[in-house]
């Protein structure tokens, strides 16, 4: 089982997607909110500027999409 993270922002539409999908799949995973300071350094640490960006295992991926996700997670 992979470690999943998701980075988010609170009024972002795509992270809500994200999370829903997440929650409806049975998938454990951490939030991170960007906008804290403990957040905002994990984050920047990805080299990404803008969210959701997930953090599968040790691969990232920039944006959500079920089959992109669902590639890295279960490969």
């Amino acid at each position: 089982m992979k470690r999943v993270v998701l980075y988010t922002m609170e009024k972002c539409p795509h992270c809500q997607t994200a999370k829903r999908y997440l929650e409806q799949q049975g998938i454990a995973f951490r939030l991170c909110n960007i906008k804290t300071a403990k957040g905002q350094k994990e984050f920047s640490a990805t080299g990404f500027r803008g969210v959701p960006v997930l953090k599968v295992g040790d691969q990232l991926l920039n944006g959500f999409s079920v089959q992109a996700f669902t590639e890295l997670y279960k490969n």
